[in-house]
């Protein structure tokens, strides 16, 4: 008989699935809680429509970039290069503690280095280490290998792709004249936040092996999830010889290669000659530049993209109806009223504790680091001043309620379904024991650590 522990992980995901509605349906729900909440405050009917009217489209740019970054992340996951790698990788375990360790760290790095990539490589990490379990006959649970990947993307809150740490590190800012320019060796790189990787990885990784359910779901149960570890004719297959002038032109690699040119170009002036900081433009110039140039011809390329361009229907649709609902925090007295409560209770001791649960709050109806951060930051920094700790400190905390809002809220988890052909609600309830985790050890660490 399994223990009380594993047999309550076992249920998670199915009590999930009976309580947690899809992903649209959530939407419109926070939308109507937001909308509920703005009326109670005081707002006029009149100031609630017009702060929703401002804020549905407010995030069109920030999601073409994010759509761009979903589609070609995914499309740099199924090339043979990565495809080959991950499968390497997942002959390594020996056993099923050893997979989802393994998978975690795998995972976790990726993310760590970039956080598109490992809500991209995430998932396949996910489908091959299964795979490759499977075929030796070890038993690993397929939805749960998802979550423990998915926990594990967490670790790129505090990466070199963290959104508030590298906003406030590049001159001109919007909080400059307040805080000045932080660089990141004192936010990321600070021994706070490298010991909560650290800690988090480690405790994580526990969990997953102490976890791992009895009940294995095998990769083979589903099968879209499974046609993905068999070999990708977008990245794999023999072009057809080409019998006319423009067929070669579509097979060359000389397009692919000139694209990636072009795109390096892109990347030398961009950093080189206008001296302009690491944004969302550059990295998708430069994954734009490692697509065309792994793929080589147009092509192989376009059979990619339209492989993966399905992927990104979560973030086409719901980051306007995560707008809205931003929009009814920010240009309604909401926002304002959460923070000033934050701050009135707040002392240099229970700062952290405080920044971090209104962060979740927030990150519940923002789906955007960047975005909260915008929302919440100004607060975050003088609250942090006036009770006497380093913004640095406020501003790490807060990063710790944004992924719980990731945690606890389907937006991603869609994301993170979509590429790998599951249901969200599958692999949903485990989120909640890796977000126990990293909020606990978050609020121990940016209590107590130098930063």
């Amino acid at each position: 008989m399994a223990p009380a522990p594993r047999r309550r992980i076992q249920e998670l995901p199915d009590f999930a699935a009976r309580l947690v509605p899809d992903a649209i349906t959530a939407s419109v729900l926070l939308t109507l809680t937001a909308m509920a909440l703005a009326l109670a405050l005081g707002n006029p009917v009149t100031r609630v429509l017009d702060a929703y009217h401002q804020g549905l489209w407010m995030l069109l740019q920030f999601t073409m970039q994010m759509t761009l970054i979903i589609v070609l992340s995914s499309a740099l996951a199924i090339t043979p290069i990565f495809r080959k790698g991950i499968a390497g990788l997942a002959r390594l375990p020996r056993t099923p503690r050893q997979v989802v360790a393994l998978a975690f760290l795998t995972a976790g790095i990726a993310s760590y280095l970039y956080w598109g990539l490992g809500y991209a490589l995430g998932p396949m990490i996910a489908i091959f280490f299964a795979a490759e379990a499977e075929r030796r006959g070890l038993a690993v649970d397929f939805p749960f290998l998802i979550g423990v990947t998915y926990g594990a993307q967490a670790l790129w809150q505090f990466g070199p792709s963290s959104s508030g740490p590298l906003l406030v590190s590049s001159p001109g800012h919007f909080l400059q004249s307040t805080i000045g320019v932080v660089p990141l060796s004192t936010t990321i790189w600070s021994p706070a936040a490298l010991l909560h990787e650290v800690i988090y990885s480690a405790l994580g990784i526990l969990a997953a092996c102490l976890l791992l359910p009895k009940r294995c779901r095998r990769l083979s149960e589903y099968p879209e999830a499974a046609a993905i570890a068999k070999p990708s004719a977008a990245a794999t297959s023999e072009e057809s010889k080409p019998s006319s002038f423009v067929q070669r032109i579509e097979c060359s690699r000389m397009v692919g290669l000139a694209v990636a040119a072009l795109l390096a170009g892109w990347l030398a002036d961009h950093f080189v000659i206008r001296g302009l900081g690491y944004d969302l433009n550059a990295v998708n110039a430069g994954l734009l530049l490692l697509v065309f140039a792994l793929y080589g011809s147009a092509r192989n390329f376009a059979r990619a993209i339209e492989q993966t361009i399905g992927r990104s229907w979560a973030v086409v649709i719901l980051y306007h109806l995560y707008a809205g609902i931003a929009g009814l925090v920010q240009f309604t007295n909401v926002g304002d009223r959460v923070t000033r409560l934050a701050a009135a209770i707040s002392t240099a001791t229970t700062f952290p504790v405080i920044t971090a649960i209104a962060g979740s709050v927030f990150a519940c109806f923002i789906p955007s680091s960047g975005g909260q951060f915008t929302v919440q930051g100004l607060v975050t920094v003088k609250t942090a001043m006036a009770v006497g700790v380093s913004v640095q400190r406020g501003m790490l905390a807060l990063g710790v309620g944004d992924h719980m809002g990731n945690f606890l809220t389907p937006f991603w988890y869609v994301v993170v379904a979509g590429i790998a052909r599951v249901d969200f609600r599958s692999f949903f309830g485990y989120g909640f024991v890796f977000a126990a985790i990293w909020f606990l050890v978050g609020i121990v660490v940016f209590t107590f650590a130098p930063c």
